[in-house]
């Protein structure tokens, strides 16, 4: 394909496109092509288009080879412009690899030939010419997604890194539709009162129905189209954030399966990095009633980097959700999935880097409860995952301040582990810990160690009172008459 007015001059004006004169005023066409069926009545008035709706595409339409656009007169470039873009909105079997090959090429070029000449911003597109356009995109990418892999084989609950990863056959087509949008969205030629006209409520929402889709390179390209969409549309950005909620909803309540994630989480993670200070009462609901819950999915770990960085985008935002965040995360704390566990230690340890004292003497308690839990985790990854903590220095910082709560609750599973760890790095960096808080204070490291000694005493009296009463059960059921009834104190 050749390249569209590459070498335009420096303050040179583009070229409009303009409808060609006819008896009936600027624009008597009648052409196929892909368009609303609600299209308003000033853009109407010149034009006598069959519009139909975004779903379907005129199967009619005779796919040949027409000249390039910068070859042709200005005066005719309008009639040449509608005729590629209605060819181009014409759908092909891509199951079979020969059927309609030279037609599917002709398209493919029409395409390339529309991208370059919106990325060039050679010619600038009338309304009626940006509206053709942006209905043939909606024809080619809004279509019914192939079912996934889960709900062909019926494993529900099986692993999605062990699915098959499905790539659209149709893809070299459907990169040049989503390039030519994306070129359009991000183009400053492109006027965006006139384009919300076109990329309206209901073209963003089937946007964000796409993030259905299998393939990873769609969903890339989908994820930047709609993050320069609501940089560019400020009336769209409520009803995104809102549609994003509802599929996270969907995803918690319902099916925990949805591919898009990570992409809808990267473009969130960049819309509250923009939130202004002090954060509205309606995004902190969504941090407590959607990120947060987000944790509970049992294959978190393919979009937790994600989903981590918003959490912690908030927590620098607002400290005071510092507690918030710690406390969700531990209501969601894993039982039996040590990948899990150790996606959460670090996030904690995340939000700990960004947490002020106050925040963190709300939820301490809780939190090392939790801790001392790891540290004595028979998976020695979770362990030394949890003990990595005390090299972070400002969590060393906010443990020494408050070194009188902490360590009575961290003392026991500290001395658990020295004793009896299978593994011997959980031993040496327990052994650290340990003397990092006894270097700390060590009165009050002398006082933790008597009472776990007490209590050691204690359970130990107790271990040895119940193996003797067992004995004397046993004996006085050795003896005749033994299987009466007996007290023992």
């Amino acid at each position: 394909m050749l390249k569209i007015i590459k070498g335009m001059k420096k303050g040179s004006k583009p070229e409009v496109i303009e409808p060609p004169p006819g008896p009936n005023g600027p624009s008597d066409v009648t052409v196929n092509h892909a368009s609303r069926s609600a299209v308003p009545p000033a853009q109407l008035t010149h034009v006598k288009s069959q519009a139909v709706t975004r779903t379907s595409a005129p199967q009619d339409t005779v796919i040949e080879v027409t000249p390039l656009l910068k070859d042709v007169p200005i005066s005719e470039r309008h009639v040449l412009f509608i005729r590629k873009v209605s060819m181009c909105a014409v759908s092909f079997d891509f199951g079979d690899a020969l059927k309609s090959v030279k037609e599917k090429e002709i398209k493919r070029q029409n395409l390339q030939e529309l991208v370059e000449l919106v990325q060039s911003g050679s010619s600038k597109m009338n309304e009626i010419m940006q509206q053709e356009m942006v209905d043939m995109i909606a024809v080619n990418i809004f279509r019914a997604l192939p079912p996934a892999a889960y709900e062909n084989t019926g494993a529900i609950d099986g692993d999605p890194e062990e699915d098959d990863m499905y790539l659209e056959p149709s893809w070299a087509h459907l990169q040049l539709v989503y390039e030519l949008l994306l070129r359009y969205v991000v183009s400053h030629d492109t006027d965006t009162k006139v384009a919300k006209r076109f990329i309206d409520h209901s073209f963003v929402l089937n946007l964000l129905d796409l993030f259905n889709s299998e393939d990873p390179r769609e969903r890339e390209y989908l994820k930047t189209i709609l993050h320069r969409v609501y940089g560019k549309f400020m009336v769209h950005r409520p009803l995104i954030r809102k549609a994003i909620n509802n599929i996270f909803y969907r995803f918690i309540f319902e099916t925990e399966r949805h591919p898009g994630l990570g992409e809808l989480l990267d473009i969130l993670g960049s819309i509250i990095n923009g939130l202004a200070v002090p954060i509205k009462e309606e995004h902190k609901m969504f941090l407590v009633r959607a990120l947060i819950p987000l944790h509970k999915a049992k294959y978190i770990n393919y979009y937790h980097q994600q989903l981590s960085y918003c959490i912690t985008q908030f927590v620098e935002k607002d400290y005071r959700l510092a507690d918030s965040v710690i406390r969700g995360l531990l209501k969601y704390w894993p039982v039996t999935n040590c990948t899990k566990e150790i996606l959460f230690l670090g996030e904690i340890e995340e939000v700990l880097d960004v947490t002020q004292p106050a925040e963190f003497q709300r939820c301490m308690v809780p939190l090392f409860r939790q801790i001392g839990r790891c540290i004595n985790s028979p998976n020695f990854q979770v362990a030394e995952r949890a003990l990595f903590w005390w090299n972070n220095e400002h969590i060393v910082d906010l443990i020494a301040e408050y070194r009188a709560v902490i360590l009575p609750i961290i003392f026991e599973p500290l001395e658990k582990n020295i004793r009896s760890h299978w593994n011997q790095a959980i031993n040496e960096l327990t052994n650290n810990v340990r003397k990092m808080f006894k270097d700390m204070d060590a009165d009050l490291f002398e006082q933790c160690n008597n009472q776990f000694l007490e209590k050691d005493a204690m359970v130990n009296q107790m271990r040895e009172q119940r193996e003797l009463n067992w004995k004397k059960l046993e004996s006085i059921a050795s003896e005749p008459g033994g299987d009466a009834m007996v007290m023992v104190n």
